[in-house]
This record gives structure tokens, sequence and C-alpha cells, in this order.
């Protein structure tokens, strides 16, 4: 039978997989030399910078494909907490140039990451049930 709600979920992952994916495929081209500098500004150790490496790259598929997707979904959402805290921590509340937040991004991927951990990864996807 046709779910609607399983379309949904489907284009919920696939929306935020894909986006999060440029992001990784970035950091694969051009280094995470900006994430290790915050990360070490943090008073962090640099290893932890790394870690971009799974929740912009690994992370992202396994959404995608569905698979352990509310798992990979709360690794995703430390990932984007961290973000928020090492790029923004400190304009939390500020406001940027057309009104916005200026973590609007990083809070809009945190969000969707929430809804795939507690909608799941539903009918169409590699582990469904």
């Amino acid at each position: 039978m046709f779910q609607n709600s399983d379309i949904a979920k489907l284009i919920i992952r696939l929306s935020l997989g894909i986006m999060m994916l440029f992001h990784g495929v970035d950091k694969i081209i051009n280094g995470i030399g900006g994430v290790k500098y915050l990360t070490t500004n943090a008073g962090l150790p640099e290893f932890l910078a790394y870690g971009v490496y799974v929740g912009e790259v690994v992370v992202p598929i396994f959404i995608i494909l569905g698979l352990y997707a509310r798992v990979a979904s709360v690794v995703l959402a430390l990932n984007m907490l961290m973000a928020i805290f090492l790029a923004h921590g400190g304009s939390l509340l500020a406001l940027g140039k057309h009104g916005a937040p200026v973590i609007e991004l990083p809070l809009f991927y945190l969000i969707l990451s929430v809804a795939v951990f507690l909608l799941g990864s539903g009918r169409y996807s590699v582990n469904s049930k």
C-alpha cells in the first residue's frame, strides 16, 4: 500500500544526507584546516577535528541509504552541536545580515537529524522493517 509518510521520511533522509555530504566532499577536497583551528582554539585536541569526516561523509551515506539511520542521525546531531559550539559559540543568539540566526544552517541540519531520529528511516531504506 502507498504510504505518504514513508515517502516523506525518504525525502527528509535524502535531503539531509545529500546536502550534508556536499560539506563532507568539500572537506575531502579542501582539507579540514579550518576545523582543526576551531578545535584547537577551543582547547580541544586536534585529532577530534578528524571526526568531521565521520559526521559529514560516512554518516550522511548511512542516512541516505537508511542504514541505521537513527543511530547515524544521532551522530550527525552531535556533529552539528559541535559545529555550532566551535564556529558560533559566542554568537548563538546573533542575527545575520538577512535577519536569520547566524547558526541557521547547522541548526537546520540539527533539527532534521532529530526528525530522522524520531521518525526512523521508513519503508524505503536498506534496513526497513
